[in-house]
């Protein structure tokens, strides 16, 4: 079985991609956890799912210093879960060429939700799942199609993406000994309130088209059944086919060459 997560718990679950893979999943048999800032989304997410299927947790991972009691609280209130998908992100606006525009507590913000929340949440998910070495677990991972080809409107954006590629890439070669699986999705531009004008009001005239959030949902669930673990989707396919591999390819050698070295 290529998907054989029973219960998944999603941060960044309240609207847009967390939320439309959410109740995918659980059309798919899982059930989910749900977790976000917004306690009125969680509340409707379990009400239109029911208990039976569907659970929230109000958490913001902007408090790294809460996470490692958020873990043992979720943990102890739902020890089978054998996922963790981790899809919280901002976006802001960020030219340098600007310096008046920039924010350092706003590029500070988007650093912690969209990378070190992500080290510090699987830190300590990683030493629940250790104890479960005898059935398969796994990480899913939200990066992005600007993890590997930036643009210049949103640069820290891209480059905290580009900072968790990196580091997934490491993990899942840290783990490849062990029955924990790990998934990295690269989303392309998707239609969701991640570009917003309310969040980035800069794009209110000029905003790009994205692919509805629905048929990236179908890409995505597609691969995560069939068991692949990167999942670019749409346009990101294009980067990720072509010179990624040669970099990926890179990196292997890399592992290799440090490995027979004894490093």
């Amino acid at each position: 079985m290529a998907f054989p997560y029973k219960k998944i718990i999603i941060l960044g679950a309240t609207s847009g991609i967390g939320l439309t893979l959410a109740e995918r999943l659980i059309q798919n048999g899982s059930f989910v956890i749900a977790v976000g800032r917004r306690k009125e989304n969680l509340d409707l997410f379990v009400q239109k799912h029911g208990p039976a299927r569907a659970a929230g947790i109000q958490f913001d991972v902007c408090n790294l210093d809460e996470i490692q009691q958020f873990v043992a609280d979720a943990t102890a209130s739902h020890p089978d879960i054998d996922c963790v998908f981790l899809n919280s992100g901002i976006q802001r606006r960020s030219i340098f060429s600007e310096p008046e525009t920039i924010d350092i507590d706003r590029i500070q913000e988007e650093l912690t939700v969209n990378y070190t929340s992500y080290l510090a949440l699987t830190k300590e998910f990683l030493s629940f799942f250790q104890a479960k070495s005898d059935m398969p677990t796994s990480f899913i991972f939200t990066s992005s199609n600007l993890a590997l080809v930036p643009i210049l409107r949103c640069s820290n954006y891209c480059a905290t993406k580009a900072a968790l590629h990196q580091w997934i890439l490491c993990l899942r070669e840290q783990l490849k000994e062990t029955r924990i699986k790990v998934v990295e999705i690269f989303p392309p531009l998707v239609e969701t309130e991640l570009h917003d004008a309310n969040h980035q009001p800069d794009m209110a005239k000029n905003r790009p088209e994205g692919i509805p959030v629905d048929e990236f949902a179908d890409e995505t669930m597609r691969k995560l059944i069939a068991g692949d673990d990167q999942i670019p989707v749409g346009f990101s396919r294009i980067a990720f086919n072509g010179w990624e591999q040669q970099r990926q390819q890179a990196f292997r050698g890399v592992v290799e060459m440090m490995r027979n070295s004894g490093n």
